[in-house]
Parts: structure tokens; sequence; C-alpha cells
């Protein structure tokens, strides 16, 4: 058997799609394109600059930017020099950025003019003072201007243009070194090491291999039965370990055109750029992960709020008769209820939805999902409008696809089938493996298991045993086969008698229930009663007061108490959660969880840790005597702050 290495990927893409689009990034004058073939090439030439460099097998090569095509040839290229990349994520504070380099031992940091006085405002803390920063950017006043602030030597600077001559021009006396290096790669060889989000310590650095990325790649497009040469545009960024296996290396199997997000000019232009690169890159599919799609809801709703009542009216109607037609989407309902829904179901899609559609590009069919637990509610809202989003499940120590629904076979509320060639079990606390319907911890085994953890052995130990990767993630088989995840072992709610329960399900309930709580923390530590820490959207609890719909700060706070209830009404989630966790008393946190205050991650979930350890002195208020009547008065000043009545 050949060798399963991305060299081979690579190789075949290069002849099989040779003059097809690959990469695709946004330039003065439109859309730059590179072809498989050139893509190739020029990871060649980068790669015997590197060896001009000094870069030697196994040397690091981390990679800190934006999406770009020089993003993923600078991959490839360590790759061919023998290397190991290190992406990293383009979210970190600055602060964050020298352990990771530190830690992996990089040799040579690839970045951008966006992410370089990330990096060298924080240069005295870097340990290797061989380190060599690669901006694959051309030079500008921003670049000038920023090494002369944080007095930084600019000449120490490489430009990745600088380095493409130079290894054009070594390349005839590197080529044989190449060949060899290529060569002599195995399945086993590691590609990346990618970093943990460090929300419980510091963080874990993942070694993933050519096998690793290899199999996970092939058994997704061979589930998912993708279609050759279809276009998509990456939102999340490359670092994503979703969007580097389904991004970079699924797009080598069947030609994908990949298309990066315009970020010059930083992140705030990137996010105004999204919807306009939607329409040009003509996607077919995108990846996401539940806050984006989250996000792209709201603004849809808010757009159809802002046309009037009458096509708010036609859009609710018709998006609840849709989700009556569709089911689950692995069953759905008899002939009756498609007959009694069939007018609302059509007037919307005539009016609305189809016009709808076209906010994500005009060749637009479904959306992958990812990341995190994605609520039914989501999932049936994106059905509904005809764009659906097939949730998958995954981690990066599994590189990072356990099981997806696909087009052909999935079930909303779950996270779809497991891949071909990888065995999953559920397992209770001593590592029986438990029956369907049985919730337990989530093992797997296959090809797609990481290596481990870089320069840690014990925390490898801990997470593969006998070749089984324990996720410490909890699930389910139902009884259809369909995987369902109900949360991290770790985020366990835990009762006084010590019973275990995962908040994830009912958080993600609840906000999806609710137009005013942004984001729920649930909280139970050895207690006899749950309890919440939440977020408001502001504007809609001030939309109460200008309507008069509530008449005071008291009755705002009984409406809040309804809304996080409301879940409970809706079929989907009747009975499903047992009463003693649902919160019982919560607290009104004035600042959103967010980046910035390091209350959420940089995939974008919670640090409950965090979160607890800044609030502890309100999550404890709820448990004194007296702790509604305390609560109340909190929650009483909070609103009273950005409420005026």
């Amino acid at each position: 058997m050949a060798q399963r290495t991305i060299f081979k990927m690579l190789d075949k893409a290069s002849l099989s799609y040779q003059n097809d689009p690959y990469l695709s990034v946004k330039g003065d004058d439109g859309w730059i394109r590179t072809t498989f073939r050139e893509a190739k090439d020029r990871a060649r030439f980068l790669a015997s600059a590197f060896l001009e460099l000094g870069i030697k097998p196994e040397n690091k090569v981390a990679i800190l930017s934006e999406a770009k095509s020089d993003w993923i040839i600078s991959e490839f290229a360590a790759l061919y020099a023998g290397g190991i990349s290190v992406p990293l994520s383009i979210k970190l504070l600055p602060e964050e950025v020298p352990f990771r380099v530190n830690h992996s031992d990089a040799e040579l940091f690839i970045i951008s003019e966006n992410t370089l006085e990330k990096v060298i405002s924080q240069w005295g803390k870097y340990e290797n003072d061989r380190l060599r920063l690669v901006i694959i950017d051309k030079p500008s006043p921003k670049i000038t201007k920023q090494c002369a602030e944080h007095n930084f030597d600019e000449k120490k600077l490489l430009f990745i243009e600088d380095l493409y001559e130079l290894g054009t021009s070594s390349f005839e006396k590197n080529q044989k070194t190449l060949e060899r290096i290529e060569k002599e790669t195995a399945e086993e060889d590691v590609v990346t090491i990618s970093y943990t989000s460090g929300t419980t310590g510091n963080p874990k650095g993942i070694m993933l291999t050519h096998l690793n990325y290899y199999s996970n790649s092939h058994a997704a497009v061979s589930t998912f039965q993708i279609k050759e040469k279809i276009s998509t545009l990456l939102i999340l960024p490359t670092d994503h370990s979703f969007a580097h296996t389904v991004g970079i290396y699924t797009a080598l199997v069947k030609g994908l055109s990949l298309h990066f997000v315009d970020a010059r000019g930083g992140s705030v232009n990137a996010l105004k750029n999204i919807p306009k690169n939607l329409v040009e890159a003509r996607s077919n599919f995108l990846l996401t992960v539940p806050a984006l799609t989250s996000n792209f809801i709201q603004k849809i709703k808010e757009g159809i709020k802002s046309k009037g009542p009458f096509i708010e009216g036609i859009f609710n109607r018709g998006l609840e008769a849709a989700i009556q037609r569709n089911g689950d989407g692995f069953s759905k309902p008899g002939l009756a209820v498609q007959v009694r829904t069939y007018f609302n179901a059509l007037l919307a899609e005539k009016l609305i939805f189809k016009k709808l559609r076209l906010i994500f590009g005009p060749e637009i069919e479904f959306l992958v999902g990812g990341g995190a637990l994605l609520d039914i509610k989501q999932q049936q809202f994106y059905k509904a409008i005809g764009i659906p989003v097939y949730q998958g499940y995954g981690l990066t120590e599994a590189t990072p696809i356990i099981s997806t629904n696909t087009p052909f076979n999935h079930k909303m509320g779950t996270s779809g089938k497991v891949l071909e060639g990888i065995t999953c079990k559920i397992c209770d606390d001593r590592g029986s493996a438990l029956s369907s319907g049985q919730k337990g911890e989530i093992v797997i085994r296959g090809d797609n298991v990481m290596k481990g953890y870089y320069k840690n052995e014990s925390a490898t130990e801990e997470t593969i045993k006998n070749g089984w990767l324990h996720t410490g993630d909890l699930g389910f088989m139902d009884e259809d086969g369909f995987l369902v995840v109900v949360g991290r072992e770790k985020a366990l709610l835990i009762s006084e008698d010590g019973e275990k329960y995962s908040p994830e399900e009912i958080e993600e309930a609840i906000v999806s229930c609710s137009s005013c709580i942004n984001q729920i923390m649930i909280y139970n530590d050895h207690q006899k009663y749950t309890t919440a820490l939440l977020t408001l959207n502001k504007k809609i609890v001030e939309s109460w007061v200008n309507k008069g719909t509530v008449n005071s700060l008291e009755e705002i706070h009984q409406k809040i108490k309804q809304e996080m209830l409301l879940f409970s009404k809706q079929p989907e989630f009747k009975d499903k959660f047992p009463g003693k966790w649902i919160p019982a008393n919560f607290q009104i946190v004035a600042d959103e969880f967010s980046e910035d205050n390091k209350m959420i991650n940089s995939t974008l979930k919670m640090v409950r840790h965090k979160i607890t350890e800044t609030y502890h002195e309100r999550l404890d208020l709820m448990y004194a005597r007296k702790g509604q009547q305390l609560a109340l008065e909190e929650n009483l000043n909070v609103l009273s702050s950005f409420i005026t009545l």
C-alpha cells in the first residue's frame, strides 16, 4: 500500500485538478486564484527557501494569520522541508502567544500585517533567540509604524515574496533534498501541533499525523458524498481544526475551491466583508459553528421584523409550517400534517425563504455545523428556510470529525452517524460499553486518533487508553444509530447527593427559545438546587419598556424569569430535562461573557471556571439564607443600570 500522506493527496490533486482553482484571496482587482498545481509548486519553492533559512527535519513552523492562500502554502512548505506546522488561533490575546511558540520549540514564525503587533509586543517573552518572523504581506507603512512603536528592528522581518524568489533561485540545489524528505516521510510523522484553548490550565499541543489527516478527510468525503469542484467561503479561521481538515485537506480529495474572507484592514473589515464575499464566492456549502448560525438567525429575524407585521406574520407562520412538515428529518409527519401546513409553507417559500437564501449566495445548498452543540431549534430554522445545517461532532484530538449528519441520512437533534473507519462506543465510569439509549462517555478508535500531546506523556496516557480515545464528552446512541452528544463530562452539574448532569443542552434550549437571554451558564456544585448566571439582549429588554409591555423593574425581572422557562413549553423539550437541573434562581450579569474578558475562549465556548471564579460571590448569594430576595435585589440593581422607566 502506498504511504497515506499529505504529499500523496497534494500530488493527486495537482494532477486531477491541476488547472482548477484551489485557493482564492481578494485583491484590489478582484479574486486572486491559485490552482492546485500552482499551490504545490509554490509550496515546494517556499520549502526550498525554508531549507536556506536552516529549517531541519521536525523543526516547527508556527503560523498566526488570518486565512489566506499563503497560509495554506506555508503549511505545505513546512511539510516539504521536513518540518511540522503549528497553527495558532487568530483570536489569541498577545500574552497567550509566547507560551505556544515556546512550548512548540518553533524556529520560524509565519505572521501577517494584522498579527504583527500581537507578536512583537511580546517579543521579550520568546525564548528562542533564533526565531525568525516571516510576513505573508508586502512591506507597508502600517508595518513600519508598528515596528517603530514597539522598538522592533524592521530589518529583522522576512517577507514571503522575497522567500519565494530565494526558493526559486535555490530550487535546483535543494530539489533532491526535498524529494528525499517527501519519500522518507512516514504515515505516523506529525503534520501539525494544534493547541487546545487552555481553559483549565496551560494548553496542550495535539500532534496530528499524515495518516490522521488522510483518513479523516477521505472518510468525510465518503460519508458526505461530497461532489467534485464545489466551492465554499471559509468563514472559520484556518487554524480551527474543523476548517483545517474539511477545508484544506478535504479540498485535495475532491478538488474543492476555497475562498477566504477579505480581511484586509483587520478583523472589523473582515466581518463587514462576509455578506459580500458570500455572494461573490458562490458557495455551495459553508462550514459553521453554533455562535455563527445563531448570529445569522438573529440578523435574519431583525431584518424580517423591520419589514413590518404583515411580512413578519407570513414568515412566522411559514417557518412553523415548514418545521412541522420536516419533522426531525429522519422521519416526517403524515399526510394530514403535510396538507394542513402546505399553504403557509408555500407562501413563505415563494415570498420570503427563497430571497433569504440569497444572503448566503446564489448557489448555497447546505451548511455543515461543528465546534459545539447545535440546538435543535437552530437546525429546525435552517431546514425550514431551505438551507439545512448538517450537524457533526468531533474534537481536535480526532482530527476532528467523528460523526456527521448528511443530506442523505440526517436526524435533527443528533450529531449524525459515525464516520466509516471509526469505532465508537459509549462507556460508563468503569469503561464498560453501554447499550443503545444509555448515556455515558464517548470513546473512539480509528486512524484519525491523534498521536498524542506534545511533551505531555501523562496527559496522553490519560486520554488514549489501549488505543481508545476518551473524548470527555457525554452522549448516547439512539434507536436509529445516530450519535447524540449531550455535553462535556468536565462541565457537569453535581447535586447535593452526587448525581451528575451536563448543562449544555439546557443552556442551548433556554437561549434558543428566549429573545432576551443572550448567554446563560447553569451552575450546581453539590447544592440542593440549580442556579444560573445570564446576560441579556439589552435592546430586547429596552423594547419592552418602549412598547409599554412592562412598567417596572420588577415586571421586567418577572418577564425574564418567564423567558428563561419558555423552552419547557416547546414540544422538542417537553419533559426532556429533569426538574432538579432547571435553574431555580438566577443572577443577571451586566457585561457579556466575551473573549476580551476571557470568559469565552477562542472556539467561542464559555470558560466556566473563569466565569465561576469572577462571579463566585453572586453564585454564593443565591445559596445563602433569603437567597431569592437577595438575588432579586442584585438583579434589580443591574437592570436599573441600563433601563430608564
